[in-house]
């Protein structure tokens, strides 16, 4: 059985037992959390679509921790003006392990 969610503007499809990084949520590690935002459940009977999202749905998922990503390098840069500029950004992210689907 799969599911697919919509967290933090992206979607995810997860499976039980899975492990997949999403945008930071509020929410400690070593926490439950509940995703309510199923837009679809597949299984062996085939697939239920939500409109936009399936009622009564939802995937359970734990918390395994909050961090940051790699460092990514940003330059800007004008010709003929001498003009440059050099910025770092690292996106904060959660990281999930699926523990249930609930259909």
């Amino acid at each position: 059985m799969y599911a697919i969610i919509e967290t933090g503007g992206k979607q995810y499809k997860v499976q039980a037992g899975d492990t997949v990084y999403v945008e930071l949520l509020k929410a400690d590690a070593d926490s439950e959390i509940t995703i309510d935002k199923v837009i679809a459940v597949g299984g062996d009977d085939g697939i239920k679509v939500g409109f936009p999202y399936v009622d009564g749905a939802s995937v359970s998922a734990k918390v395994v921790k909050n961090g940051k990503a790699k460092k990514i390098t940003v330059m800007t840069y004008k010709p003929k003006k001498n003009e440059k500029r050099k910025l770092g950004h690292r996106q904060p992210y959660t990281k999930l392990e699926v523990t249930a689907i609930n259909a």
